[in-house]
């Protein structure tokens, strides 16, 4: 009796993991007419590799339908990028990083420039906010086009909430936002672009962000980041 009372709750348990886990990585019927994709099925990496390398993906895990990467990521590894380009889009994801841990989202990455995938490609930052060890800049917190340009009015959830992080792509014109919220809104190689590149942190990659097109990216750096729900529509 108390073996089959056992299997009963356990069954029970794995139904509800699976329901909840079900819930995400999945697109509506709206979505899908609406030319939206999944970048991430929940299940694999496929049409994923690792920067710079090969097939083989080191160190990612898929926990319940949830993409986590190491968790000790280095400064140029274990970082994965897409293996189709995109020119214009909008992409959407959930997130969420563990205490004291940064990772970020990047678009347009040329794996022929640098030794490391922030050298060419602008980048969505993803940071715990109120408890890195460090001060932070005004543009290294959560939705910052890093580096380039702070976030605005950014309201980040707590560390155990999903948090939603929105890019879109058109032409030159750049925007961030984080849980419904616009938080960057920039040109792409436009002066104020040119200056803040020319004086800031890529003043000596003269490649940083010149792409016109390529591959979205998710960081392996520092500390846990999670995602999932990870889709994008390519605007035409």
């Amino acid at each position: 009796m108390k073996k089959i009372l056992f299997l009963l709750v356990f069954a029970i348990v794995s139904l509800s993991v699976l329901a909840q886990s079900t819930q995400f990585n999945t697109l509506t019927e709206k979505e899908k007419k609406e030319g939206w994709r999944l970048l991430f099925n929940g299940k694999n990496l496929d049409g994923w590799k690792t920067f710079q390398g090969g097939k083989e993906i080191s160190g990612w895990k898929i926990i319940d339908g949830v993409l986590n990467n190491s968790g000790v990521g280095t400064d140029h590894g274990g970082d994965i990028v897409t293996r189709e380009k995109f020119q214009n889009f909008k992409l959407s994801l959930e997130w969420k990083v563990a205490p004291k841990s940064n990772s970020g989202i990047f678009y347009h990455v040329n794996e022929k420039l640098g030794k490391a995938i922030y050298e060419s490609a602008p980048e969505y930052q993803l940071i715990d906010d109120k408890g890195w060890p460090e001060k932070l800049h005004d543009d290294q917190y959560s939705g910052a086009n890093y580096a380039m340009y702070a976030p605005q009015n950014a309201v980040v959830k707590n560390l155990n909430d999903w948090n939603e992080a929105i890019i879109i792509v058109d032409g030159t014109h750049v925007q961030h936002f984080l849980n419904g919220v616009k938080v960057v809104d920039y040109h792409l190689w436009d002066a104020d672009w040119t200056l803040r590149k020319d004086n800031g942190k890529w003043k000596d990659f003269s490649y940083y962000g010149m792409a016109k097109k390529g591959l979205i990216g998710l960081q392996d750096h520092g500390g846990l980041a999670q995602f999932r729900n990870i889709k994008i529509k390519v605007i035409k």
